[in-house]
């Protein structure tokens, strides 16, 4: 028997530190993302397509840069350890003529885990674990899937860096990353976080306590 999921309450996420400027670039696609499927922590490669993504961000950034007289050396490059966003990095640094090897890796940049569900799509899910999904539904912002973490669980994590940066800083990350870092900075309501498009194809710029798109 199905059980009913009433929606969860909504509310705003207290703002951390606003950074002077922060740039996030999600890693570029992986077949997985083409598919549907929850990656997670499992290390998906880039495809061909999210390869030219990374390496047309470096450009796009590289030229907002110059343009707004930023020199890429006052600048931390930081990347989730995973290879997906370390090649995105790499790729983004070589659209931009830097050295391809000069960033550091963060633990806490990584993705929302998924747990027992990474590798599946939801709809490859939804015979077995129809009460879980309807739970996800009413609640995506403090579902935990089976071994997994929540978008409230990663807040923690992802905050706790956020509020360590300093300079300047260039990030590459993860989907979910992105979106409960744009909730602390903008203070988003918890309902709305996990909905947060993220398309691997443009560079998100906090600067004046605002998200612009390049």
């Amino acid at each position: 028997m199905t059980t009913l999921h009433t929606a969860a309450p909504s509310f705003r996420l207290p703002k951390r530190h606003d950074p002077e400027l922060l740039i996030f670039v999600r890693h570029g696609q992986t077949d997985w993302n083409a598919e549907g499927r929850m990656q997670g922590h499992i290390d998906i490669p880039l495809n061909e397509t999210g390869k030219e993504q990374a390496a047309a961000n470096g450009n796009r950034l590289g030229k907002f840069l110059e343009e707004e007289g930023l020199d890429p050396s006052d600048l931390d490059f930081v990347a989730s350890p995973l290879g997906r966003t370390r090649t995105t990095m790499e790729l983004l640094r070589a659209g931009m003529d830097l050295d391809t090897d000069v960033f550091r890796l963060e633990d806490r940049l990584l993705e929302l885990t998924f747990g027992q569900w990474e590798g599946f799509r939801l709809e490859d899910l939804a015979d077995e674990e129809q009460d879980l999904i309807l739970q996800r539904r009413a609640d995506k912002w403090r579902f935990v899937p089976p071994g997994g973490e929540s978008y409230e669980m990663l807040t923690e994590r992802v905050g706790a860096w956020l509020e360590t940066v300093s300079r300047p800083t260039v990030v590459v990350s993860h989907g979910g990353v992105y979106r409960v870092l744009r909730g602390m900075l903008e203070g988003l309501e918890s309902t709305h976080v996990p909905k947060l498009a993220v398309p691997q194809d443009k560079v998100f710029v906090w600067r004046g306590s605002n998200f612009t798109e390049i």
